[in-house]
This record gives structure tokens, sequence and C-alpha cells, in this order.
């Protein structure tokens, strides 16, 4: 009876065992299927944020490269870049170079309610700044739809210029264009292309800490 007993124990204990054999393989069988599509899914996501990234930077690339239309250029080299004291008449309004003041207008996305010096302003611009300027003939929606991209874009600013013929214009060294509003194609095309662009003579200089610095 005692050996009989005995044996039915170890039959139980077996059968026990057996059970949790049985659970712990199942559950190293879900540990890896849940494993092996957690890490499908991180790698599927890393290649669609490398495929967006990449996407993104060719569509940059291509902006960069293309022309804005009834775009006016100047000859880079023909433009004067001496610091001077007295005032330079400028050809064009607003200026797209020329000699200027040595202290340069700040434009880390500084937006100007009132006129600004032009000779700091054309300094800017050979730090690589690209100048958005209006006339009382632009809306004022524009006009704020406007000053909040300057507002995100460092290397630029915004200002108002009386006496330019264009309602809206944007200006960089060399460069300048008459846009239709603050939706015109050809205000972020302009701004891909010339913030710190190719046009600079002075990369990298600084636009901070300049006239009008707060």
């Amino acid at each position: 009876m005692a050996s009989r007993t005995s044996n039915d124990r170890r039959a139980r204990i077996e059968e026990m065992r057996r059970a949790e054999h049985a659970r712990e393989r199942r559950n190293r069988i879900i540990t890896i299927a849940v494993s092996g599509v957690v890490v499908a899914g991180l790698v599927g996501f890393g290649v669609f944020v490398l495929n967006k990234e990449s996407e993104e930077k060719e569509q940059r690339i291509i902006e960069a490269k293309a022309p804005v239309t009834e775009e006016k250029s100047w000859d880079a080299k023909k433009l004067g870049r001496k610091h001077v004291d007295k005032q330079v008449s400028y050809p064009m309004k607003p200026p797209v170079g020329g000699d200027h003041n040595q202290v340069w207008m700040n434009c880390d996305g500084d937006v100007y309610k009132e006129p600004i010096p032009e000779m700091n302003a054309v300094h800017s611009l050979e730090h690589g700044a690209v100048w958005v300027t209006y006339n009382d003939k632009a809306p004022k929606g524009d006009v704020d739809k406007l000053g909040e991209k300057v507002k995100k874009t460092p290397y630029s600013l915004m200002s108002p210029v009386k006496e330019q013929s264009g309602a809206i214009m944007l200006t960089a060294w060399g460069k300048q264009v008459t846009v239709d509003g603050a939706d015109d194609p050809r205000v972020s095309q302009f701004f891909t292309k010339y913030v710190q662009g190719l046009q600079t003579p002075e990369p990298g200089a600084a636009c901070t800490g300049g006239l009008g610095s707060q």
C-alpha cells in the first residue's frame, strides 16, 4: 500500500514537471515571437525614418538648386565689401550688397517694425542673411505670416522699406526677388537657396551681437 502511494506521488510529481516544462516552452515560444515582432517593427520604423530623412534631404537639395523665377542677380565680384563710415548711396532698393558699415544688423530671426539702416543690413547680407522687406502696399496678413517665418529662421531679418518698388521683396547678397505674397512658393525657395547659401561672402560669420541686439 505504501509502495502504491509512493508511486502515485512520483507520478503526480512527474506530471507536474511535464506540465511546468510545457508552460516554460510555450512562454519561450511566445517571448521569441513577440520579440521578433518588436524587432521587426523597430527595424521597419527605422527604415521608414531613414527613408523619410533621405527624401527630405533630397527635396532640400532640389529646392536649393532650383532657380527662383524672376530673380534678379548682380555680379558679386563687382559689389564692394569695404567697411566705411561715410554714407553709401546704393543703386537699388533694398540694396543687395556693396560697401557697408562695420557693424551688421542683428539677423537672428529679427523682425523690425521700423526702417533699419541700410549699411548695417548690407553687412548682414554679407554674413549670409536673407532680408525680407515690404512697403505700405503689402497686406497685413502677409506681413504677419512672413514675420513668423523670419522669427523661426536664423540668418534672416525683416523690416519695412517704404521706397521699394515691390510690395514684398526678398534680398540676399547679389540676389533679389519680388513675390506676390507670403504663400508665394518663391519665398521658401529663396530661403532654402540663400540663407547661408553659396552666394554668402562670409559664411558662418555671426548674425547675433550686432546692431539691434536685445
